[in-house]
């Protein structure tokens, strides 16, 4: 028996059993259906997230123009936030401070994930900036090992999800304040 002799023999099966219990038919036809919608709206949703986060426009920065961004993304979120020069920098793109806690923050702006080397620039520069907290915020994501050695080095890591959620949130807040003051 050849395949195509197989492939006919199995659609004439499946349309048997298709004709024969119009309930099943309709069930699975209703099934994939609704499946199918909402994988499309799931999809819709993201995407509508995505643009509105301006996460989009964060993958298409400069290293530079994206440590401006955070800069300006946590002093929304209430620090006080200094850049730290482009070169010499010592691991750290941007001092930040909150409620008299200093933080030190490395700003990565990458296509691929994230590895050791960002936690472990970070984690040298604590002792040099006497900082009492050091976080990597990236765009991407991070490698197993860059979690790891940040766990053990109490490095916060911040990936792409935290930073959109951060984003939306300063969306959102942007225009509540434009909405209530105008």
């Amino acid at each position: 028996m050849s395949f195509t002799d197989s492939f006919k023999m199995s659609l004439d099966l499946m349309w048997t059993i298709l004709t024969a219990e119009p309930l099943l038919t309709i069930t699975l036809l209703t099934f994939f259906g609704v499946s199918l919608l909402l994988i499309m709206v799931l999809n819709m949703i993201a995407e509508r997230r995505l643009r509105k986060s301006g996460i989009l426009e964060v993958d298409k920065m400069t290293g530079r123009r994206f440590e401006e961004y955070l800069q300006a993304l946590l002093r929304g979120k209430g620090y006080s936030v200094q850049l730290t020069p482009a070169s010499g920098d010592y691991g750290a793109d941007l001092v930040i401070t909150k409620n008299g806690e200093k933080i030190i923050v490395q700003a990565k702006r990458y296509k691929k994930n994230v590895g050791v080397k960002a936690v472990q620039e970070i984690a040298s520069a604590k002792n040099y900036y006497k900082a009492d907290q050091c976080w990597v915020i990236t765009n991407s994501f991070f490698t197993e090992p860059a979690r790891k050695l940040a766990n053990t080095n109490q490095v916060r890591l911040i990936d792409r999800k935290q930073l959109m959620d951060w984003m939306l949130k300063e969306n959102k807040d942007q225009h509540i304040s434009k909405v209530s003051v105008g």
